[in-house]
């Protein structure tokens, strides 16, 4: 298999687990604080988690493409490939992160969540880091 390719192939799967992140980072916290799990409370999960859905909403606000998925069409150019993974797996991951949608309801939908996110900051606050006493 061609490099570019295959690093195309390794930054689509990054982007998916960032989008999974994000998605499913919102239930966690909800669930987990109906059940009382601590580790939901984490500030610094909560803060990247507010922080990569803070981006996403800021490409969008700004009209800025995804930097992953420009830089894994341009990896797909340079390995001369098609614009789509070559594995099974990858198209339908393909499939599941770019949905037919316009740049204003997919706008919404971010601002939308993002919201949602900063929200349950409010309502359910994480712990503030603690300092440690230096001896």
């Amino acid at each position: 298999m061609n490099f570019y390719l295959l690093l195309a192939d390794a930054i689509l799967l990054l982007h998916f687990a960032y989008v999974l992140f994000v998605l499913l980072g919102m239930p966690a916290i909800l669930i987990g604080v109906l059940l009382r799990w601590t580790w939901v409370r984490n500030f610094w999960f909560r803060a990247i988690h507010l922080a990569a859905i803070g981006l996403v909403v800021l490409e969008s606000i700004c009209g800025i493409a995804c930097p992953l998925t420009v830089w894994e069409d341009r990896l797909r150019e340079a390995g001369g490939g098609a614009n789509e993974p070559g594995w099974f797996l990858g198209r339908w991951i393909e499939r599941l992160l770019f949905v037919d949608a316009s740049p204003t309801v997919l706008l919404v939908c971010y601002v939308a969540f993002g919201a949602a996110v900063l929200l349950t900051f409010y309502l359910a606050p994480p712990r503030r880091p603690q300092r440690r006493l230096k001896l």
